[in-house]
């Protein structure tokens, strides 16, 4: 490929698939610039360095999942865009494992702010859970138990960590079921913000 024809869009987007066919560990400048038939210092005039590539390349993924999960969730509510919310995370997560990694990093709270996929990521996932008559400080507790479960579900189920018979579709079901009736039942806290 032309040297001419690189952009850090299409440096992040050969990233992604990358991330996805090889392992986001497996993302680097060397492989993209081999990929592209560059030279690595050809590289630097589109992205600072690695961790400037995998920043885009989270907030990339980040955007993309949000998409999946607000067209699972339009136009529902309660459980219905719990089961949604959950059901397109966890397409996205195996669909794109790579590009999921790159979801998990941890991102500079001022990139974050300025982020408008991560707005969104917010403004969706908080609107789901006001819909349970969550406020904060409960709101961020249960963000932290959804993400957590979802996560967790995830990985284990990628790297073939469910052994037992029992059918893991149905298990993620009733993982839903039970966070459902967690989040109807929430023990609400006082906030102590004055």
């Amino acid at each position: 490929m032309a040297r001419a024809g690189l952009t850090a869009d299409r440096l992040v987007a050969a990233a992604a698939e990358l991330a996805d066919e090889a392992g986001y560990e497996n993302v680097t400048l060397s492989a993209l610039a081999r990929h592209f038939g560059v030279k690595d210092a050809s590289l630097y005039s589109h992205v600072r360095n690695l961790r400037d590539l995998r920043t885009r390349l989270a907030l990339l993924a980040g955007g993309e999942m949000i998409d999946a999960i607000a067209t699972a969730v339009a136009g529902r509510s309660g459980k219905d865009a719990l089961a949604a919310f959950a059901g397109a995370y966890r397409a996205y997560a195996l669909a794109h494992p790579g590009r999921y990694a790159a979801t998990q990093i941890p991102l500079d709270q001022a990139l974050v702010a300025d982020s408008p996929a991560m707005r969104r990521t917010a403004e969706i996932t908080y609107g789901m859970l006001r819909a349970y008559g969550l406020d904060e400080p409960d709101l961020t507790d249960a963000v932290r138990l959804l993400r957590s479960t979802f996560h967790g579900y995830c990985a284990l189920e990628a790297g073939g960590g469910f052994g037992a018979p029992r059918d893991v579709q149905r298990s993620w079901e009733r993982a839903i079921d039970a966070l459902h009736v967690a989040l109807e039942n929430w023990p609400r806290e006082e906030s102590t913000d004055d």
